[in-house]
């Protein structure tokens, strides 16, 4: 959610019952213009909020001109203090996507991975290094994970360049509702698999500088994904159900989107079997 708009899009977002409580919004609608200045990002986005069995991690992330570049995400214990997170590399989210159970709230808090793979902790020793993962890794790992499954835009949110940039779409008004209620509107903002996979008849009807995402329909289980109109059916939203907390809105016909994650940070693996 951008930091400019972040009062209005959290009211639109907030059907699910969850939420900031006003103390917190007018503390982050002053600390994160602040945080794009020091840190010179073009864009802040609010992202959201793990919360721990102690505390509570407050999620933000800077953009630069690029949108498809690595993001750099943000944390905050009290929405004023906010400490960058390192850079979310293949190993940090397959060690803590092994990791079970709720988040402490500490980010110095240390997992003891010999309890969870004595192989892999084995090889670590082996390796020179020590079989323990920080909270903090967990946390990157997490919202990496979070945002590569369920981090979405609406189709022509984004164009992308012939030098390969991806940038927002200027002429981007907005889905009508009939579009906006369908699952194929919609993108995941991250690298595409199953497009590489389509044959040329079905990337004819493409338009390579909109259509270079994947879109939700052919998501896996089918069927974790809800649509509802709220707001007197003038909003439209999607609320993932493979990590519970995580919820996209849309205002059809104006250019107001965004997501938010309220949750526990934990994947709902018994997803397939309540569809």
């Amino acid at each position: 959610m951008e930091a400019v708009s972040l009062p209005a899009a959290l009211e639109l977002a907030a059907g699910g019952g969850v939420g900031l409580g006003p103390e917190k919004r007018a503390v982050l609608g002053t600390s994160l213009p602040l945080l794009q200045r020091d840190y010179r990002f073009q864009r802040v986005r609010f992202w959201g909020c793990i919360q721990g069995v102690r505390g509570v991690y407050y999620l933000a992330e800077g953009l630069g001109p690029d949108r498809a570049a690595p993001r750099s995400r943000l944390y905050s214990l009290n929405c004023v203090e906010w400490s960058l997170l390192p850079p979310a590399t293949k190993e940090m989210v397959v060690l803590a996507g092994k990791l079970k159970g709720r988040f402490q709230g500490d980010p110095s808090f240390e997992y003891d991975y010999t309890e969870i793979n004595a192989e892999d902790a084995e090889r670590l020793l082996e390796d020179g290094k020590e079989p323990i993962i920080k909270e903090e890794t967990r946390l990157v790992a997490t919202i990496e994970q979070i945002d590569s499954a369920v981090g979405i835009v609406p189709r022509g949110a984004f164009v992308k360049t012939p030098l390969g940039s991806v940038h927002e779409n200027r002429n981007f008004e907005g889905l009508s509702l009939m579009e906006a209620k369908k699952l194929s509107s919609y993108f995941h903002f991250t690298e595409p698999v199953n497009l590489k996979n389509k044959t040329l008849l079905e990337k004819a009807d493409l338009d390579p500088s909109v259509d270079f995402l994947d879109s939700l329909e052919h998501d896996i289980p089918q069927g974790s994904w809800t649509v509802q109109l709220e707001k007197g059916g003038t909003v439209v939203v999607l609320r993932s159900l493979l990590w519970l907390g995580l919820t996209f809105y849309h205002v059809p016909v104006t250019k107001q989107y965004g997501y938010v994650y309220f949750g526990t940070g934990e994947k709902n693996l018994d997803l397939p079997f309540m569809l």
